[in-house]
Parts: structure tokens; C-alpha cells; sequence
């Protein structure tokens, strides 16, 4: 039987049977997309309930990549049924990436292309010199052949590239519409939970960055992960931004060669400038990501301001936080750059959106504004107060352990984070306030 199709407005959830351009209920415009009903008697039945006391939880086996930094950020490796939703801009390395992943796992695996034809797949395999015995391929758009492939095949790892250009029979909407997108992840989702595949989606990604398709499409999978990655650079990020089966924001860092995409063992000395000397501005900052400490060198530049309205600008870091963090330093430190334009950046690409990386930019904006370098061998961490007041940061032995590791000989923390027992080789300054920081870096 055919199944049925109504439009519903995105906005108030009202359904009509034709689509009109605003909603006939609340009259928002451009709000109706295309979605599959089914039409059905619904039977009440005694379900039984399990006690979740009686459960005994089982170690989850994985399925190692071959990739230690994709392992890293899918928490220790795939999941069987795990459903990964992977984003990125166009040319950033996401069919690369999964590519090599499959030629690493020796079982049974599937890539099915609906972005290139088989022949393309082939030849970059050759090109990036790759086993790929055990690796079937199919190159297809429609879902129910696709369904089809994946349960003849069974495979243990499958790949669809992408998830925007297979499409349903059932809706006539065109392939990467909200309703195709939406309908044929839900089909996949459920058939790779059913035969235990684990599934990679590749999704396109706006020009703000986001998947495109509607954010159902990131609660319908267990883990989401974005391909971040600086165009004129060769180094690229692997971020999960949610994982039913590991800790969120942990970070694979990846640098592409010729030979395709290779592990980076330690990503801090990509983070961090080399200088022959110290220089004003910059300030080296103990960040965390997931559960990775990772040493980042944070520049600012003030200068005067040729305009009325001075600029703020900040590259990697978060925008409005910086004008709260100039606020805090005028009022509570006696720095005023109401007459400068003020630009941060977070060296490498890599975006940082905690907390903690607030005194690191004060610290390089007050370098910046005095000329007066901070020493190379210093780093810091913490989260600055409205009212003042440096506050601690979490996993704070972790960070001083990093710093240690990398060679750094003194440590600016907030005075909550200091350490029960001392850490060789580095010596610890704990600062309570901001203009207590401020009055440090003169003496450094």
C-alpha cells in the first residue's frame, strides 16, 4: 500500500493534506515541509516492564577504526548498531577520512556512494594506496535498494555518502529535501540497529556551518561528529558534538598528506607558535577538549581605533565573551580600550568554547595593549567573574600535568585549582582576582 504524505508547519506542528506557502494555522511563511503518515488502527496491549535494578550492564564491544584519533572521538572506537552522523564543508576530507577507516577494518564492510560514481571511489582508493579486499561498494541513491544492500549484505561497518542525496520512492519531494532527509535516516537508522551495522551518515553542512536538514536529523543518530578544518591548512579536527557512547567535545586531530588523512600523537605543538623570542600578545592557554588537555596559544592585538566605534573581533574563540572579558578588565583591573580596536585569535584553527580560556585572553590583550611579552615557558587557565573573581576550572590536575609534560615551567591557575602535592619542574602561581593577574604579568 502506498503510504501517505501531509505537510507539516515546523513552527506550530499544524498538518494540511497540499502545501500552501504560509501555514493555514499560525501563518507563518515557508514553514510547511513534506512528511510520510501512516494511517493505521492503533492496538492497546499489556506491555511487561523490566526493573532497571535487575539489569546487568554489559561491556560494550568496539570496533576499532584503525584510526586512533577517530577512536578518540568516538569515544574508543564504533559501537555495533551505533549510528554516527559525520559533517563538514565540501573538500574537508569526509569520504577520505571513511574511506581509510573501512580499509582498516578487515571484516565485511559497505560503501555505498551517492556523491560519486564507483569508478571515482576507486580511484582515489588507489590513489591513497589502500587495502580494500574486504570492502564492498555500491553506488546508489535510491533507499529501498540501498535497505536492500544492507540487508543482503550484512556488513559490520557501513558508510552512506551522503545522506542528502538518497531519496524515498514514497515522498515526491526532491533528494535533500527536509522530508527525504528526515524519512530515509529514520529507514536507516532502523535497519543498522536491527542487523547490529554500525553506520556512518555524511551530511552536508550550511553556510553557518551546521548539517543541513532539520535538527531531527542530529536526535535521530547516536553520535554527531563535525570534520573542522582550516582551507589553507593541512591539519583537520574531528569534534564530537554528541555521543551516546563517550564523552562529548573530545577531538581527533588529523594532518592530510598525500597519502590521505594521518593521526596527529601530539596535537599541542600544532596549537602552539615558535618564536624566537618572546613576543607582546600572546599567551599560551592549558585548554581541555573532551577528555584531551591541549596546550593553545592565544594572540591578541590592540591598537588605536580609527573609527567612533572601535572593533571587536575574535577568530576561534567566543565573540560576545571578549567584550564581557574588556568590561571586567576595565572595572575591575583599570584597563581601558574603549579607544582601541581589539582582535583575538586561537592559533591553528581550533575553536575553544569553554570558560577556562578566559585569563589567557586577558592576560594577551593586557600584553598587547603594555607591549610587555609574556615568557615563553608560562601558561594558564581559568574562568574570569563579572565581579572580578578568577574562578576555578574543571580537571585542572590534568591541565598542569600537560604543561609539565610539554616542558612549561610556571603555571598561572585560579587559587581553587592548586594542586594537593607540587608537579616537577613547574612551578605554580594561584591568582584569586583579575587585576591580581594583571599585577603579576608586570613582574613576570
Amino acid at each position: 500500500m502506498k503510504r501517505k504524505t501531509a505537510y507539516v508547519c515546523s513552527d506550530c506542528g499544524a498538518s494540511a493534506l497540499q502545501w500552501f506557502g504560509a501555514c493555514p494555522s499560525c501563518g507563518a511563511a515557508g514553514t510547511l515541509s513534506e512528511t510520510v503518515t501512516e494511517r493505521g488502527h492503533s492496538s492497546r496491549m499489556k506491555t511487561p516492564t523490566i526493573a532497571l535494578a535487575d539489569l546487568q550492564p554489559r561491556e560494550l564491544a568496539r570496533i576499532p577504526t584503525g584510526m586512533e584519533e577517530l577512536d578518540r572521538a568516538l569515544g574508543g572506537g564504533l559501537v555495533p548498531g551505533q549510528v554516527v552522523l559525520l559533517g563538514g564543508d565540501p573538500g574537508v576530507g569526509k569520504s577520505t577520512l571513511l574511506l581509510q577507516a573501512l580499509s582498516s577494518i578487515s571484516d565485511a564492510n559497505l560503501y555505498v556512494t551517492g556523491e560519486e560514481s564507483a569508478d571515482q571511489v576507486a580511484m582515489r582508493a588507489r590513489r591513497l594506496g589502500l587495502d580494500a579486499k574486504g570492502m564492498q561498494l555500491l553506488a546508489e541513491t535510491q533507499l529501498e535498494r540501498v535497505l536492500g544492500a544492507l540487508e543482503g549484505a550484512r556488513p559490520r561497518v557501513a558508510v552512506i555518502d551522503s545522506i542528502q542525496t538518497v531519496w524515498a520512492e514514497a515522498l515526491q519531494s526532491a533528494p535533500g529535501s527536509v522530508a527525504q532527509v528526515r524519512e530515509c535516516a529514520a529507514q536507516l537508522t532502523r535497519q543498522a540497529k536491527r542487523d547490529a551495522t554500525a553506520l556512518f551518515l555524511i551530511g552536508h553542512v550550511t553556510k553557518e556551518g551546521a548539517i543541513a536538514g532539520p535538527r531531527v536529523l542530529e536526535h535521530i543518530v547516536d553520535t554527531v561528529l563535525y570534520f573542522e578544518g582550516d582551507p589553507n591548512s593541512s591539519f583537520r579536527l574531528v569534534r564530537a558534538v554528541k555521543n551516546r557512547f563517550g564523552a562529548v567535545n573530545e577531538l581527533g586531530v588529523f594532518a592530510m598528506t598525500e597519502k590521505g588523512l594521518r593521526g596527529v600523537s601530539n596535537p599541542s605543538r600544532i596549537f602552539l607558535s615558535t618564536h624566537d623570542k618572546p613576543v607582546s600578545g600572546s599567551c599560551v592557554l592549558a585548554s581541555l577538549e573532551g577528555t584531551r588537555p591541549l596546550l593553545v596559544e592565544v594572540q591578541a592585538l590592540v591598537d588605536a581605533a580609527h573609527s567612533p566605534n572601535p572593533r571587536r573581533l575574535s577568530v576561534g574563540l567566543e565573540p560576545n565573551r571578549l567584550a564581557l572579558l574588556l568590561a571586567v578588565l576595565h572595572r575591575h583591573a583599570g584597563i581601558a580600550t574603549w579607544e582601541q580596536d581589539v582582535f583575538v585569535n586561537a592559533v591553528g584553527g581550533v575553536r575553544i568554547g569553554e570558560p577556562a580560556a578566559d585569563l589567557a585572553v586577558c592576560l594577551a590583550v593586557v600584553s598587547s595593549l603594555s607591549d610587555r611579552p609574556i615568557p615563553s615557558k608560562v601558561a594558564v587557565f581559568g574562568e574570569i567573574g563579572l565581579a572580578g573573581e578568577v574562578r576555578p576550572a574543571p580537571r585542572g590536575q590534568e591541565r598542569l600535568r600537560e604543561m609539565a609534560k610539554l616542558g612549561f615551567e610556571k603555571a598561572v591557575i585560579p587559587r581553587s585549582n592548586l594542586p594537593k602535592g607540587k608537579i616537577a619542574g613547574l612551578e605554580i602561581v594561584a591568582v584569586e582576582r583579575v587585576d591580581q593577574a594583571v599585577q603579576l604579568l608586570r613582574n613576570l
